[in-house]
């Protein structure tokens, strides 16, 4: 008999926001796999492992996936084969396997891409987990959309003219991965006049976590922050 593949969504950051099922899971599994930047960035340490560690097995077998920071896919698509070719073997062997995800599994999780690989051939849950983007909002203090108001979410990598676009014609915005095109996404949001609508957060929900209006954002950003814009009078208030 196999075992059981977990996409286990361990929140945004603060470990307390981790689900009890994530954690019964987590503490419960004799194999955790977790994405992990290459040394360049971060020193290469697994945010995802580092918010799970203390529900973390001290036998506990760990399978780091090196993930290629690149606009290439296709580094990335290596290490997600040579990482599932590792979770397979266990799975096949019978053992359980947790793999984390920060936020939610399926938004923007990379676990989707493990879950293609082996779906077909083991069975597989997948637990919800509190997003960024809910977590942003918390801590800003701010309704992502209200009423009949449309939520866009849009990628920060974006090229310039089509994130305008996709800005223009949205009613509520998140925009994500920011990092580098950080002053790219600025620009944009001032040609748009929609500076003083924004509200930046970075690392939201840490002790670190860093939450103003993107008219004080530092000029330099993580990857894990978070713009988000609402346009026109608030809905929620009349």
């Amino acid at each position: 008999m196999s075992g059981t593949l977990y996409g286990v969504g361990v929140g945004p950051g603060d470990p307390e926001l981790m689900t009890l099922k994530a954690h019964r899971l987590i503490a419960s599994a004799p194999v955790v796999a977790y994405p992990a930047p290459d040394e360049s960035v971060a020193g290469g340490q697994s945010f995802a492992r580092a918010i799970a560690s203390e529900a973390i097995r001290a036998d506990a077998i760990e399978i780091p996936i090196v993930i290629p920071m690149r606009e290439d896919r296709y580094p990335a698509q290596g290490a997600y084969d040579r990482g599932a070719e590792q979770i397979a073997e266990h799975l096949g062997a019978g053992r359980d396997v947790a793999v984390l995800c920060e936020g939610d599994p399926l938004f923007y999780g990379s676990f989707m891409y493990l879950n293609a690989r082996l779906a077909g051939r083991f069975p597989v849950q997948i637990v919800p987990g509190v997003t960024s983007l809910t977590g942003c909002a918390a801590v800003l203090g701010r309704p992502l959309s209200a009423r009949n108001e449309t939520l866009t979410v849009i990628p920060g990598p974006l090229p310039e003219d089509e994130l305008k676009a996709r800005i223009e014609a949205a009613e509520s915005v998140a925009i994500m991965k920011i990092g580098r095109h950080l002053p790219k996404i600025v620009q944009v949001l001032d040609e748009l006049g929609l500076v003083e609508n924004a509200g930046y957060v970075e690392r939201a929900s840490l002790p670190n976590q860093i939450v103003k209006p993107l008219s004080e954002a530092p000029e330099k950003a993580p990857y894990f922050a978070m713009i988000l814009v609402l346009k026109g009078r608030d809905p929620w208030l009349t």
